[in-house]
C-alpha cells in the first residue's frame, strides 16, 4: 500500500513528522517497507534564469547558455554559470530548472562534473522532466513561467515536495488499503484528529436506462449487492495536476478523468469502482455464475477463457467485465466517452481470491476485495465518486439502480478490561480501552464491543484485547523474569534423553561427521522401500508430491544428500543426523534414533597410502564410540541379522541380551541403485532409548580409575575352523577370568592356501592378545598360568578349537 504524505494530510489533522508517523505505523502493525523522500533525490534542482543563450561555436545543434541562479534560494547571492545545453528550446529569457556540478541526475544515473563539450567548458545542466524522473517528456527542457522564483528548489515550487510511504499490509487488515484506514489508526494512536468524512448523496435526473440484476444463485455468496447509475455527457480529457501527481506518486500511470477517479477512490477509500461505456452496452446488466467456455478480453489486452462458477458481469450480447477483478476491454472508456456507467458492489472474497488465482490476474481491485472490503460503504462510495466525475468531468446523473442488500455484519463481544493484563501483559486503564475502541470506530454498548463493518478481521474478544495493546504499543512491554519455583540454584532441567542427544552430535562431529538436517517427510516410494508407507503415515494435507509420508528411517534422506554431493563431484562423506522416525501416526509410535553414513574413502589421497574405502569395521568403531559416551555398557554382544535394509554379509547389531542398541554395516545395493547413491556406502543406526539408564544418576564426571600394580599382557594362537568368528574367541577369552582380564583384542588372522598346508584344509588361525589387571597384589607366575589354562579351556570349549603349537 503506497501514499503520499499530503494524501495522508487530506484524512488526519496532525503535526507530526515524517519520520514520527513512519515509525508509528510499523509500531502499529503498518510495517514500513520504504520512504521515498523527493526532497532527498531532487533537493539540488532549483529554478534558473537563461541570460543568454547564443550558438555554440564548434557545434550546430548546441547552445551555449549563460544561466542566472541563486544557490542559497530567492534573494540570496546571484551565481552565473555557463552550461552547453543540446535542448531545442534553450533560448535567452526562458525559465527552467538547473543542476549544479555534483547533483545525481536520477532519470540517467549519473553525477554532474565540470566538463568540456566541443572546446567549451559546462558547469551544471538545465534539465528535462524526463531527467528528473517526474514524466516521460524530454523533447525539450522544462520551461516554467517568468514570475517563478529564481533559486527557489524545483519541488517545493511545483508541489513535488511530497514523501510517498510504502507500507506492507497483513492480510487480516483490508481497511489498511485505503488512506483512510491508516489515518484512522494513526489518530487512534494520538498523532493526530480523523478528518469527518461527510457524503452527501447526488440526487438524480433521470431514470437509468441501464438496469442491473443479480442471478439468485449469487444472492447468497457471491454478489450480495451490486449497484451502479448512469452519467450522461461526460467530458473525459486528463485528470486535473493534483491527481495525475498523486497517483504518479504511487507509481500509477494518469490515463483519464474517469479511470484516474476510479483507481483514487481505490487507495483512497479502499473501495475498488469500474465505469462502463454506456453507449458500448446492449440492454441490463447482469452478474452471474459463468457456464464454462466463456471468453472476455481484459483491458490489460489479454483474453480470458472462465471456467463454470466464476463470476461475470455480462450484457445482452455477451460478458463485459471479470465481477471483481478486472473489466473488458469492449466496454471499456476512452477519450470518446460521453455517457459513462458507474459501478459499486460488494463481492465475495472466497470466490474473488479463487477467480483471480485460477485466471493469474493480479489486480488491485481483487487484491481488496479478496481481502474484504466494506459492504457498508458500496452505496455512499457510489455517491462520492458520482460527485467527483460531476465536478471533473460535468454531466448529469441518473438515479441510482441495484439489485441486493448490504450484508449484515453485526457482531459484538464482551469487552473485559482485565483480559489486557492476562493475555498481553499491559496495564492500561479501562477509560483508555473504551476510548481506543470507539477511536477504531467500534460502537460500545456497556460491556459489549461492536466492530465497525470495515473491520471483518475482529472475530472474538481475544481481537478487542489485541486492538486496544497494538494501539498502545506492545513495546511498552517490559520483561520481567518468570517465578522460580525454589530458592537456591536451579537443578538441570535437561532430560536423559536430551542430554543424550547432545552428546551424541558432540560425538560424531569429533569423529568428523557432518550434521545434516533432513525433512520428517519423504516420498511414498522411499518410505516403502525402508518398511513404511502406510495409510497410518500418510499425510491428509502433504505440501508436495515428494513429502506424502512420515519417514520410517533416516537414511532416505541421508542417502539423498550423499547422491546430490556425488553429482557435485563431493565423493567422500560423513554425514549424521539425529532426528525422529515413525512406526504410525498415533503417540508412542514415535522414536529419536541417531544414524551416521559413510560414503566414499576414510582419507584424501596423500603418498603413504593412507585412503582405503571406509568399510563396516569404521562404522562398528564409530558406532561403539557413540554408545561408549552415551554410557552403554562396555560388555555388548555383536549379532549378525540387522535386517532387511543392510547387506546380509556384511553387516551387524550391538545388542544386549534382546535389546538391539545398534544396527551397522553396507547398506543394501537395491537401495542404493534406487537413491541413485554410488556404492559402496556404510552405516549404522543408534536407539538411545534402548540404552540402559545408570543406576546411579550423577552430572559430574566419575573420578579415573588408575591402578598401581603392573599390567601382564599374554598372547595366545588357536587353530579354528574357518567359518568360526573371531567374536566368539574374544567373549569365550574374556569370560574365563571377569576380575583379572581387562581387555582382549585380535591382533593378527593367519588364512589362505598357506595357513590349510599347516594347519590342514578349512581351518586358520586366529590370535589374540589378554591384558590382565591385578587390583590387590602382584600376579605370580602360577596365578598367570592359571589363567592363560582358563581361557585355553573356554576358547577351545567355545569354538571347538587348538591352541596352536
Amino acid at each position: 500500500m503506497k501514499f503520499t504524505l499530503s494524501w495522508l494530510a487530506e484524512h488526519l489533522e496532525t503535526e507530526a513528522s515524517l519520520s514520527e508517523i513512519t515509525e508509528a505505523l510499523t509500531d502499529l502493525g503498518l510495517e514500513v517497507e520504504e520512504v521515498s523522500d523527493p526532497g532527498r533525490s531532487l533537493g539540488a534542482f532549483r529554478i534558473a534564469r537563461v541570460i543568454e543563450a547564443v550558438q555554440h561555436p564548434n557545434a550546430d545543434r548546441l547552445r551555449l547558455c549563460r544561466v542566472e541562479t541563486h544557490p542559497e534560494g530567492p534573494g540570496g547571492p546571484i551565481e552565473e554559470v555557463q552550461v552547453v545545453c543540446g535542448a531545442p528550446n534553450a533560448r535567452t529569457g526562458l525559465v527552467g530548472v538547473f543542476a549544479p556540478v555534483g547533483t545525481h541526475i536520477p532519470g540517467t544515473g549519473i553525477d554532474l562534473a565540470p566538463g568540456v563539450i566541443r572546446g567549451v567548458e559546462s558547469n551544471g545542466m538545465l534539465c528535462s522532466e524526463r531527467e528528473l524522473m517526474v514524466s516521460d517528456e524530454h523533447d525539450g527542457i522544462i520551461e516554467l513561467p517568468a514570475d517563478a522564483p529564481v533559486g527557489a528548489r524545483y519541488i517545493d515550487h511545483v508541489g513535488l515536495n511530497d514523501p510517498m510511504i510504502f507500507i506492507k499490509i497483513t492480510p487480516n487488515r483490508p481497511d489498511a488499503l485505503g488512506v483512510r484506514g491508516i489515518a484512522r489508526d494513526l489518530a487512534a494512536r494520538g498523532l493526530g484528529r480523523l478528518k469527518p468524512l461527510d457524503i452527501l448523496p447526488v440526487e438524480g435526473r433521470f431514470p437509468s436506462p441501464v438496469g442491473v440484476r443479480i442471478d439468485e444463485t449469487l444472492r447468497d455468496k457471491g454478489c450480495p449487492l451490486f449497484a451502479g447509475r448512469l452519467i450522461r455527457g461526460v467530458r473525459n480529457g486528463p485528470s486535473p495536476a493534483w491527481l495525475q501527481r498523486r497517483l504518479r506518486a504511487i507509481g500509477l500511470r494518469p490515463i483519464s478523468a474517469l479511470v484516474d477517479v476510479t483507481n483514487y477512490f481505490t487507495y483512497d477509500l479502499n473501495r475498488p469502482l469500474h465505469v462502463f461505456d454506456a453507449t458500448l452496452i446492449r440492454g441490463d446488466l447482469r452478474i452471474h455464475p459463468a457456464t464454462g467456455g466463456e471468453e472476455i478480453e481484459a483491458l490489460d489486452e489479454r483474453r480470458y477463457a472462465l471456467a463454470p462458477g466464476m463470476m461475470l458481469i455480462s450484457d445482452d450480447a455477451g460478458p463485459e467485465s471479470i465481477a471483481g477483478i478486472m473489466g473488458g476491454a469492449a466496454s471499456g472508456v476512452s477519450e470518446g466517452t460521453v455517457d459513462v456507467f458507474l459501478e459499486s458492489a460488494f463481492w465475495d472474497p472466497t470466490t474473488i481470491a479463487a477467480t483471480g488465482r485460477a485466471l493469474k490476474i493480479v489486480s488491485d481491485a481483487r487484491y481488496r476485495f479478496e481481502r474484504g472490503a466494506d459492504p457498508a460503504f458500496t452505496l455512499p462510495g457510489l455517491e462520492a465518486a458520482t460527485r467527483m466525475i460531476l465536478d471533473l468531468c460535468g454531466g448529469e446523473p441518473s438515479e441510482v439502480v441495484m439489485d441486493g442488500t448490504v450484508p449484515d455484519t453485526t457482531r459484538a463481544y464482551r469487552l473485559e478490561p482485565s483480559r489486557v493484563v492476562s493475555l498481553v501483559g499491559l496495564n492500561i486503564p479501562e477509560a483508555r480501552q473504551r476510548a481506543t475502541l470507539e477511536a477504531l470506530g467500534f460502537v460500545l454498548k456497556g460491556d459489549m464491543a461492536a466492530p465497525p463493518s470495515w473491520r471483518p478481521d475482529i472475530q472474538g474478544e481475544a481481537d478487542l484485547v489485541e486492538e486496544i495493546a497494538r494501539i498502545a504499543s506492545l513495546s511498552r512491554l517490559e520483561g520481567k523474569p518468570l517465578p522460580r519455583p525454589a530458592a537456591g540454584v536451579t537443578r538441570p532441567v535437561l532430560t536423559d534423553a536430551q542430554r543424550r542427544e547432545r552428546v551424541a552430535r558432540r560425538m560424531l562431529a569429533s569423529l568428523g561427521y557432518n550434521e545434516c538436517v533432513t525433512y520428517s517427510f519423504i516420498d511414498a516410494e522411499a518410505a516403502q522401500l525402508f518398511g513404511g508407507g502406510g495409510d497410518a503415515v500418510r499425510l491428509e494435507n502433504p505440501i508436495s508430491s515428494e513429502m506424502t509420508h512420515l519417514r520410517p528411517d533416516l537414511l532416505p534422506g541421508l542417502l539423498r544428500a550423499a547422491a546430490r554431493n556425488q553429482a557435485r563431484g563431493f565423493a567422500d562423506l560423513a554425514l549424521f543426523e539425529v532426528g525422529p522416525v515413525f512406526a504410525g501416526g498415533e503417540p508412542g509410535e514415535e522414536a529419536l534414533v541417531v544414524t551416521g553414513l559413510r560414503v566414499g574413502a576414510t582419507a584424501p589421497r596423500d603418498p603413504h597410502g593412507s585412503r582405503r574405502p571406509s568399510d563396516v569395521f569404521d562404522v562398528r568403531a564409530d558406532a561403539e564410540e557413540v554408545l561408549s559416551a552415551l554410557g552403554a555398557p562396555s560388555r555388548a554382544q555383536i549379532g549378525r541379522d540387522a535386517g532387511s535394509l543392510w547387506h546380509p554379509g556384511r553387516s551387524g547389531t550391538i545388542a544386549l541380551g534382546r535389546n538391539v542398541l545398534a544396527r551397522f554395516g553396507e547398506v543394501h545395493p537395491r537401495l542404493l541403485s534406487a537413491l541413485d547413491v554410488k556404492g559402496p556406502a556404510v552405516a549404522f543406526t543408534l536407539y538411545p532409548a534402548a540404552i540402559p539408564v545408570p543406576r546411579s544418576q550423577s552430572f559430574t564426571r566419575p573420578a579415573l580409575g588408575l591402578h598401581d600394580l603392573q599390567a601382564v599382557e599374554r598372547d595366545f594362537a588357536f587353530v579354528l575352523d574357518a567359518q568360526v568368528e573371531a567374536q566368539s574367541v574374544v567373549q569365550a577369552a574374556a569370560g574365563a577370568d571377569k576380575a583379572l582380564i581387562e581387555r582382549v583384542a585380535v591382533f593378527d588372522e593367519f588364512t589362505g592356501p598357506r595357513a590349510e598346508a599347516q594347519m590342514g584344509p578349512g581351518k586358520k588361525s586366529l590370535a589374540i592378545t589378554v591384558r590382565l589387571q591385578p587390583t590387590r597384589q602382584t600376579l605370580t607366575d602360577e596365578e598367570i598360568e592359571a589363567v592363560s589354562a582358563r581361557i585355553i579351556d573356554k576358547v577351545t570349549r567355545a569354538t571347538g578349537g587348538s591352541l596352536r603349537g
